[in-house]
């Protein structure tokens, strides 16, 4: 099979998100009398924010706000975050030329809601680079079950064996070979000797160190 296309999930592969997730969840969490460390915000990485809301409302059940409403404040927070401070991650518009001048199908495959994937693409004025838009939003499940993955490449008309995806956590890793694509993952610095990673296809430290020689070792 060969790879024509590319599928890149959004927070922390192409834009640098994560850490304004992490100081949205626990500021909205806050006000519900419950207080989220750094590492226990970690616990749920790549998950849709309605999951990581009835994930921490199992756990410590309050009663002030529906999961609804935090689910709600959360996205409107780390928008509004993520619009005034979150820049681009190093690469982002060298690895999507790389494969837009070699005439691939380009995709996007995120769990984070529509609306702010549409703010996110024209924050970093990259929308026309991308044939298809997806959001776990609209699945069933979301990460790590390959549901995004598949729409995305329905969306590009393109068979999934055929495709390449660039993830940055395990949970979105897990998808993409759910969905029997290739992975590269390019973690956080801190998250890079996670073993679970071994199950990527390859692991580079920035979407710089993505090139001709790494394609072509993809195709074989």
């Amino acid at each position: 099979m060969m790879i024509q296309t590319a599928i890149f999930d959004m927070d922390g592969l192409l834009i640098d998100s994560e850490p304004l997730w992490g100081i949205a969840m626990r500021e909205v969490f806050s006000t519900v009398g419950v207080s989220l460390s750094p590492e226990l915000t970690h616990l749920t990485t790549g998950l849709r924010t309605r999951e990581v809301v009835s994930y921490w409302h199992n756990y410590f059940g309050w009663d002030t706000k529906s999961p609804e409403q935090v689910t709600d404040e959360i996205i409107e927070s780390v928008t509004a975050k993520i619009l005034r401070q979150a820049q681009a991650m190093e690469g982002l518009t060298y690895i999507l030329d790389f494969f837009r001048s070699r005439n691939y199908k380009i995709g996007l495959a995120s769990s984070s809601p529509m609306r702010l994937i549409q703010s996110v693409l024209d924050h970093l004025h990259i929308r026309s680079y991308f044939g298809a838009v997806s959001s776990a939003e609209f699945e069933a499940y979301g990460k790590p079950h390959p549901a995004v993955y598949l729409a995305c490449a329905e969306a590009l008309n393109t068979h999934p064996l055929n495709c390449l995806a660039f993830e940055d956590s395990v949970t979105g890793m897990i998808a993409a070979k759910a969905a029997r694509m290739k992975v590269v993952v390019i973690p956080e610095a801190h998250k890079r000797t996670e073993q679970r990673f071994v199950l990527a296809d390859m692991q580079l430290p920035s979407l710089l160190a993505f090139g001709e020689a790494e394609l072509e070792k993809l195709s074989l």
